[in-house]
């Protein structure tokens, strides 16, 4: 019996607010733990590509059929998976700005030691073409389905359901989160980032800003991590 007088009780509306928080913890829970395992965090070629794809298929791929089946009222255009030519001026401008301020902050940052000890996650010390390509597709593939979960289906369903500033709220706590095990310094960026992010996503109607900038942040941080680290070197 419940003596709280409160309405436990589901009522209309509680999917589109429910689904996606349980898909985004799921999904990167998902994600996270298995990439962590001690067999898998070697740093090998082979596993941290398996990471990157994995991420894909925990946070992109299946929440998307998820969300599909249960919130039937959503299309994939619905959580920004679109092209919108209206828009698509906002979104190079945005893309190019973001691009100039974040790529030289993640050289710079790249230069630091204690930086330089997990980065890049690929631990090999010749990094031929074939690996910077496999390396970029990869992180790709990991940022596609990350970006989907985060400012596609953790953003959208909300502002609809909770208006613009509570759902990028809920948005921006969730993505700063999950970059806590990274440190303070990614953790406090990840929470403006977020914000802009979100900001940038509701203004074009589309993921792409976000997805373009994550990938361009993370290549940059990845190349960088490389070309600073004396052990490590660029080969034909």
């Amino acid at each position: 019996m419940n003596s709280t007088g409160i309405d436990i009780g589901w009522i209309e509306g509680d999917m589109i607010i429910a689904l996606p928080m349980m898909l985004c913890l799921i999904g990167f829970a998902t994600f996270w733990f298995v990439s962590k395992a001690t067999k898998i965090n070697d740093g090998s070629v082979k596993n941290v590509l398996f990471t990157k794809y994995w991420g894909l298929l925990t946070m992109g791929i299946i929440p998307a059929v998820i969300a599909l089946t249960l919130m039937p009222q959503y299309s994939l255009a619905d959580y920004g998976l679109t092209y919108i030519s209206a828009s698509m001026i906002t979104s190079l401008v945005a893309t190019l700005i973001l691009a100039a301020l974040t790529m030289p902050l993640a050289f710079m940052s790249a230069k630091k030691p204690s930086h330089q000890v997990n980065y890049p996650q690929i631990r090999e010390k010749n990094w031929t073409r074939s690996l910077v390509l496999k390396n970029s597709l990869g992180w790709s593939a990991y940022l596609m389905g990350y970006e989907f979960l985060f400012r596609g289906i953790l953003l959208f369903p909300l502002v609809d359901a909770m208006g613009v500033w509570p759902a990028i709220a809920i948005n921006t706590a969730m993505y700063s989160a999950t970059h806590i095990p990274k440190g303070l310094d990614e953790t406090i960026g990840a929470a403006f980032l977020g914000v802009v992010l979100c900001l940038i996503t509701l203004m074009t109607g589309t993921i792409w800003v976000a997805v373009v900038v994550h990938i361009i942040m993370a290549l940059t941080n990845s190349f960088s991590s490389v070309y600073h680290n004396p052990q490590m070197k660029f080969v034909k």
